[in-house]
């Protein structure tokens, strides 16, 4: 048999038998936790002029911050291959520096505090 062909026969079996699994678990014990919609914290069934919980919307711009963090150290190993492996870690430090102070500022001023 071909490499080719057998890989794809494999993947494609693999694939197979996750989508029934996929199908099949989730079907056993139903919950009404767990089939009910679930929308970032609130209750899909009240109200949809409730407040906006600011405190939600600062750990979101956190995460999204520290996402982007990610996004930009993600090619600093090849950065090292330059001619100036220096710069690129003058850069990278310089990021995570004043990640790390605004996560501290965050911290000291208690915003990422739940509950007060």
């Amino acid at each position: 048999m071909n490499l080719i062909t057998f890989t794809f026969t494999l993947v494609a079996l693999i694939s197979l038998i996750l989508m029934a699994l996929a199908f099949w678990l989730p079907t056993l014990n139903p919950d009404n936790e767990k089939v009910s919609p679930y929308e970032c914290g609130f209750d899909p069934l009240g109200s949809a002029r409730l407040p906006f919980s600011l405190r939600f919307f600062l750990v979101a711009i956190l995460f999204l911050l520290f996402d982007l963090e990610i996004a930009l150290l993600l090619p600093l190993p090849w950065g090292y291959q330059l001619d100036s492996p220096l710069t690129t870690s003058l850069w990278a430090g310089t990021i995570l520096s004043l990640l790390a102070l605004g996560l501290i500022y965050e911290w000291l001023q208690g915003g990422l505090e739940w509950a007060e």
